[in-house]
């Protein structure tokens, strides 16, 4: 028979990361959740956990294990506090993870119509990673929702509910004095101009390359960014020529900073929510989906 104190054990280290975290949240010793650990792995027959330095890794049957496990303690987690608090005053999470590759502008955008609900009132809890690991934290749970500007990979076996939440074409921008150094009509303007591009993980990557060709654009490209956030620090700072999506371009058009040099549909970028069927209803990403639809990119 399974026994729950040392699978509670078992999520509490998963958790934390470590044992040594455990025993200050649990109040034990080492030994003592080192044992419970062997004697659950022995029952169930499963090793669970993998040490990789100086730290403890979930092995796949240890994600398969915690996928069960997760939802059953939190659910006594969330019981705990709602009889602790006054009805309706328990606010509920909204873990989101977000790929580095996506504006932050569209992330706040995206995110802002969750920070009005008051039935139930939200606490997010947002992270920034690479997809795949956003996406084996999603699987297991860990997030109910991940923003992303691609589908899930076709090579990932995870069972997910992905919705597309709009697309536009992108603009390019410039400080005023690189701006006037761009001699000519858009998208001639660019040529031979110092550009910045997003990395090899962003799918707007390969539209705009083959853009730029077709165009007969000779790129001068300075630099490549997985995140989006530090190369528009970098062209705003008159590195060099930088792309964003255009339902953003007001976000940048402040006074006495960047220029708008043109804009293109014909490169388009996407974004999407990525939740498992069990948290499709959640209201947070209800929220999203609405807010994304008739205000962001007004479909």
């Amino acid at each position: 028979m399974l026994n729950y104190r040392q699978l509670h054990y078992f999520w509490i280290v998963a958790r934390t990361g470590s044992i040594t975290r455990a025993c200050e949240q649990l109040n034990l010793t080492a030994p003592t959740i080192s044992g419970q650990l062997s004697l659950l792995e022995s029952n169930l027959g499963l090793q669970l956990f993998q040490k990789v330095g100086r730290h403890l890794e979930l092995t796949e049957d240890g994600r398969r294990v915690l996928a069960y496990a997760e939802p059953m303690f939190e659910a006594g987690v969330a019981l705990e506090a709602m009889i602790r608090s006054q009805p309706g005053q328990q606010p509920r999470m909204f873990r989101v993870g977000v790929a580095d590759v996506v504006p932050k502008s569209i992330v706040y955008r995206l995110l802002a119509p969750t920070m009005s609900l008051d039935n139930p009132p939200l606490r997010i809890a947002c992270r920034e990673d690479k997809l795949e690991r956003l996406l084996a934290d999603l699987a297991i749970q860990r997030l109910d929702l991940v923003i992303s500007d691609s589908p899930v990979p076709a090579q990932l076996d995870i069972k997910t509910r992905t919705i597309k939440l709009g697309e536009c074409g992108i603009g390019f921008f410039a400080t005023q004095s690189l701006a006037q150094a761009c001699a000519g009509e858009f998208p001639g303007c660019l040529d031979s101009q110092p550009l910045l591009i997003p990395g090899p993980q962003s799918v707007v990557r390969g539209r705009l390359l083959r853009w730029l060709e077709e165009c007969r654009i000779n790129a001068r490209i300075v630099g490549e960014f997985d995140d989006s956030a530090l190369m528009q620090a970098f062209g705003t700072a008159g590195t060099g020529i930088f792309v964003a999506p255009r339902v953003i371009a007001d976000d940048l058009l402040r006074p006495g900073g960047v220029v708008m040099l043109g804009e293109t549909e014909a490169v388009a970028e996407a974004f999407y929510a990525i939740s498992v069927e069990r948290r499709v209803n959640h209201p947070g990403i209800l929220a999203v989906a609405e807010g994304a639809r008739h205000d962001l990119f007004q479909q």
